[in-house]
């Protein structure tokens, strides 16, 4: 009897099912095509991308309002919020200043009654305790003198829009983030009958003592022209009677610029330091210490007889074969103020590196002062490391035409940081990246008319990000390379690097100066702090710019400018990494007024770290360093302050 194969000739009513057919797997995979989506699916995904790029924008706008609520709490109520506030911060502040006490746990009750408001008489006598916190002292007292509970309630709401998984989400206090000055325009009582410049005096005088404070150091910078383009000192006696008079104002020092090219003007490595000698000599004789400034730029300024302080000869001479070595444009113009980081391995400079040019002349200037770094008058060099010598790019030269408050423009455009950024785009696969923007704008645009810094434009794409990270990691090489050789040039002494205040255009969400400036610094991200890391590798102190009262926000500022929350954001991030922090002055102290906010700065009064300036500097030719009667008295007091000693407050 034939046996049937089971497969074979098997009944298809009762046979079983056909095995399921497998994925090819392999080669076989790829000459399979893959079935295209159907229609109502790919709708579905682009959906959905544009679904996260609207997410993503209203976060943008939802840090933005974050950022300018909390530098409001910061500036005007001088609530010690740490960099990255969240909401219990904001509520922990708030709380404490109305009399309450909060556990790191969370803990809160109130420990005492509120003290009473002071009467309108006591601050016309100036008797009040303190006024260290206006913004919350004007919201209460709208409590005190009647106001309709409807309107108390207004006073502080917190903002539902924010949610709670935001970068810093705060309390919102309406009435106070509206008035930009501390008085209370609704109100006719109390505080509010007072203007915002006696509030500000009132301020001074009740807090005006400074006894046994951090005793800082004063130093006043000398003028340019001092020395001349052959290294000569110019007036040995003019010199004697400005250091006389600094002397007479017990000042602790002097700023003194060595110039790259005056020093090393003429041939490479022959070095002329007999002016700067001779100047060393004199103010030795005055018992002052000496702040060096190693400027590795040119000057725009002039010097005595008119004399332009520029890079060395031998540097131009060699620019007019290859102007690469200068920071260029995206019109190609050559910026002369500097050299380009691009040639900072580039042995373009007669044999030599630019890194191994500024080496070396640090290497002179301490074997030539060697003896005065050791007796202590030289108290700390100030290495330059850019345009004005400060730590950034040449974005904003007025030369080429900018003018406040321009954005500026990208400095990446010579032959060596084209290389350099050609070679990031291949490593990181997309070789069609090895470009500068073309939607950046021009020296005077303002964020806003740019596709690139404007609201949800291309800083934030993927191509940007990748663009500016490779922009801010070229400063960051730069002053990694050069502050490892200062180290190892000057042997232990302190040194310090200046950052620039870009303060315009910090109140928008591309914060576009500051990009093209080389600081990476939206507000999403925090750009300072991978370079004060790299700072505090090399032990640095950091030079901060402090501005005056005329530059604080204005409601209708079409720069949305903000230098107070940018001094902030910077010297609490170098706190925070443990850099030691000084301030130099850009504009002239003639008022009260800028004498004390540069003493709030300089001895933050609620600080729970006591945090306080190492040194305070003042680089601008003023009018006290040449007319003893132009507030003399004003200045005597403020030294004073600084120096922990002074028993009076100021006077008008």
């Amino acid at each position: 009897m034939a046996t049937k194969h089971p497969h074979g000739d098997a009944d298809p009513s009762t046979s079983p099912p056909p095995p399921p057919s497998r994925r090819p797997r392999g080669f076989a995979s790829a000459s399979t095509p893959a079935a295209p989506p159907p229609p109502g699916r790919r709708r579905g995904e682009r959906e959905r991308e544009r679904e996260k790029e609207r997410t993503k924008l209203r976060e943008r706008q939802r840090r933005a309002i974050t950022s300018r609520m909390l530098a409001g709490l910061r500036q005007h109520g001088n609530f010690p919020l740490p960099a990255r506030a969240d909401m219990n911060d904001v509520l922990a502040a708030l709380a404490r200043a109305a009399g309450w006490t909060v556990h790191p746990d969370g803990t809160t009750f109130l420990s005492s009654p509120p003290p009473p408001l002071p009467s309108p008489a006591q601050f016309g006598a100036f008797q009040a305790t303190s006024l260290e916190t206006p913004v919350f002292t004007n919201s209460l007292n709208s409590y005190a003198i009647g106001t309709p509970l409807d309107s108390q309630a207004s006073a502080l709401q917190t903002d539902d829009s924010l949610s709670p998984s935001s970068l810093d989400s705060v309390v919102v206090a309406e009435q106070s983030i509206k008035n930009e000055s501390y008085g209370n325009s609704s109100s006719a009582n109390s505080l509010n009958c007072m203007g915002s410049d006696q509030l500000l005096r009132a301020s001074a005088v009740c807090a005006g003592d400074f006894t046994k404070t951090p005793y800082i150091p004063v130093y006043a910078s000398l003028s340019m022209g001092i020395i001349n383009c052959y290294c000569q000192l110019v007036d040995p006696e003019a010199v004697r009677a400005e250091l006389r008079h600094l002397k007479s104002l017990n000042v602790d020092g002097v700023v003194v610029d060595c110039w790259w090219g005056i020093v090393e003007a003429w041939t490479p490595q022959k070095y002329e330091w007999s002016g700067y000698r001779d100047l060393f000599g004199i103010i030795k004789e005055f018992k002052l210490k000496v702040q060096v400034v190693l400027s590795f730029h040119g000057s725009g300024e002039c010097g005595s007889g008119g004399v332009l302080i520029a890079l060395p000869r031998w540097v131009l001479e060699i620019a007019q074969e290859n102007q690469d070595i200068f920071f260029t444009d995206r019109e190609g113009r050559r910026n002369t103020e500097c050299l380009s980081w691009g040639i900072d391995k580039e042995r373009v400079l007669r044999g030599r590196t630019g890194i191994e040019v500024y080496f070396d002349f640090m290497r002179s200037f301490h074997m030539e002062f060697r003896s005065l770094s050791e007796e202590g008058l030289i108290s700390a060099i100030e290495v330059g490391l850019g345009a004005s010598g400060e730590l950034r790019y040449p974005s904003c030269p007025e030369k080429m035409g900018w003018r406040y408050p321009g954005i500026g423009e990208f400095q990446c455009y010579d032959r060596y940081m084209q290389k350099n950024l050609r070679q990031s785009a291949l490593a990181r696969g997309h070789l069609f990246w090895a470009r500068g923007p073309d939607n950046a704008g021009y020296y005077n645009s303002r964020s806003h008319e740019t596709g690139f810094f404007c609201d949800g434009g291309d800083y934030d794409s993927y191509y940007g990000r990748f663009f500016l990270n490779w922009y801010s990691g070229i400063l960051i090489d730069h002053v990694d390379q050069v502050l490892s050789l200062a180290t190892l040039a000057f042997d232990g002494a302190a040194i310090v690097v200046k950052i620039p205040s870009i303060y315009w255009w910090y109140r928008t969400a591309s914060h576009a100066a500051e990009l093209t400036a080389g600081f990476y610094n939206p507000t999403n991200r925090d750009g300072y702090s991978p370079v004060f890391r790299m700072l505090k590798k090399h032990s640095i102190i950091l030079k901060v710019v402090c501005y005056g009262p005329e530059f604080t926000v204005q409601e209708n500022d079409e720069a949305f400018a903000d230098p107070e929350g940018l001094t902030w954001q910077v010297m609490n991030a170098a706190w925070d990494h443990g850099l030691s922090v000084s301030v130099e002055s850009a504009l002239p102290c003639l008022d009260v007024d800028m004498y004390s906010r540069i003493l709030d700065t300089a001895k933050p009064r609620n600080d729970p770290d006591r945090h306080h300036l190492s040194f305070f500097a003042y680089r601008q030719r003023t009018p006290f360093l040449l007319q003893r009667d132009v507030c003399f008295s004003e200045l005597e007091t403020f030294v004073k302050c600084m120096h922990g000693e002074a028993t009076q407050n100021f006077v008008d």
